[in-house]
């Protein structure tokens, strides 16, 4: 089978950027798990996209877990991976109208993410952005969080 890499890139971002724009906001005061309702949009999604690339397995509990078995494609025994992350985001800035935005080709130096709100990716403050010059970067427009 033969990938096409730009294809399979343009998938893999505009796949993303569906994923960060859905608010998946928590509520510290919140006595629920999850906190919010609204964070079961982001995993209902998932669950639906999985079971389309054929992982029939897929699905959600009432906590909010997304839990998916992709079998191995080799017939030798290798260790089985397991991997975790959450999907909700900090309760200090808007999850909704997220508005995402690609630095493409990264050349280098700060990231401006908004003059108005003076919010700056400093390079001297995050030393891996040297391993990303030439690479597209997605980041907000500084008024919300990816979800």
């Amino acid at each position: 089978m033969i990938f096409d890499q730009a294809l399979v890139r343009e998938q893999a971002v505009e796949r993303f950027l569906r994923y960060v724009k859905i608010d998946t906001q928590s509520d510290e005061n919140s006595r629920t798990y999850p906190s919010t309702r609204k964070q079961f949009d982001l995993t209902t999604v998932l669950v639906e996209e999985l079971k389309a690339l054929g992982v029939n397995d897929a699905h959600v509990d009432e906590h909010c877990y997304v839990t998916a078995t992709l079998p191995a494609t080799v017939f030798s025994a290798q260790p089985t991976i397991g991997f975790l992350a959450h999907l909700d985001t900090s309760t200090e800035v808007s999850g909704s109208n997220v508005k995402p935005r690609i630095i493409e080709n990264y050349r280098g130096g700060d990231i401006v993410v908004s003059l108005e709100n003076a919010i700056v990716i400093k390079e001297s403050e995050n030393k891996d952005l040297a391993r990303c010059i030439g690479d597209d970067i997605i980041t907000s427009d500084g008024s919300t969080l990816l979800g």
